[in-house]
């Protein structure tokens, strides 16, 4: 049942299914007109089917630890296999309660694992849920001009702090898939791009494009809002490719986009 903020993307990630088959399987033609309420057929996902059928011994593992707010779904998620394979590898029971700070094995990616964890910095000790980046992301382009950047707490995400207000800019060209409130986020533009990646831009005040608008680079997505939270203005980023968290300092950013 289609819930409050929900989207025909949110949803099709939730359940590891394409819009088009979410679509096609209800006969949905317009994603925007998707009403609060309405219940759905959700599709079988094929991608499922063949993580699922791959062997424990053919796959590379690497060590993960847990952090706060990671469940065995989420971690799951991240790396493309299901909780009962997850469990598999570690050989827990399925009434185990996953821990802060358990290290646990996880399906490695050739090529990626060394890079990704030199960007990413250790778990901040305070009470903001996050932790900052090193000195050498601010050299990069980001949808905002960043006063600070942090990682969000158990997920491959952060938050850029800006000024309220400011142009929410597009990192890419593609296509806006989304656009409107998506629960905790505020209001969030999702633009799909070429190889299978998707931008999410979340905490904006107010949004200047539309679903199925062409984006192109440094293009204007909408306007800073503030986080209730926090009180500060700050927007959310996250990369996805293939429905896998993308560490957004390591996601394909376009050419200079000038100023």
């Amino acid at each position: 049942m289609v819930g409050k903020g929900d989207t025909i993307y949110s949803i099709s990630r939730l359940f590891q299914v394409t819009p088009d088959e979410l679509m096609r399987a209800n006969g949905i033609a317009d994603p925007s007109k998707l009403s609060v309420g309405k219940k759905l057929v959700i599709p079988a996902s094929s991608d499922s089917t063949i993580s699922v059928s791959t062997p424990v011994s053919q796959t590379p593992l690497v060590n993960y630890r847990a952090e706060k707010g990671d469940t065995f779904y989420s971690i799951a998620r991240k790396h493309g296999i299901t909780v009962e394979k997850l469990q598999e590898i570690n050989k827990f029971s399925s009434s185990y309660v996953l821990k802060v700070g358990d290290v646990i094995k996880v399906p490695g990616k050739s090529g990626t694992s060394s890079t990704a964890a030199a960007v990413k910095p250790p778990a901040s000790s305070g009470s903001s849920g996050s932790s900052k980046t090193d000195s050498s992301a601010y050299s990069l382009r980001w949808p905002v001009t960043p006063k600070v950047i942090s990682y969000m707490s158990g997920q491959m995400g952060v938050v850029v702090e800006g000024q309220r207000l400011e142009a929410v800019k597009s990192l890419t060209q593609g296509n806006v898939v989304s656009a409107g409130p998506w629960r905790k986020f505020g209001r969030v533009v999702i633009v799909e791009t070429s190889g299978g990646y998707y931008y999410m831009y979340g905490g904006c005040e107010t949004i200047t494009v539309n679903v199925g608008d062409r984006i192109t680079p440094g293009m204007e997505l909408g306007r800073l809002g503030v986080n209730s939270v926090s009180e500060k203005p700050q927007l959310f980023f996250m990369v996805f490719r293939n429905d896998i968290p993308v560490d957004p300092a390591l996601a394909p950013r376009a050419g200079n986009l000038g100023t």
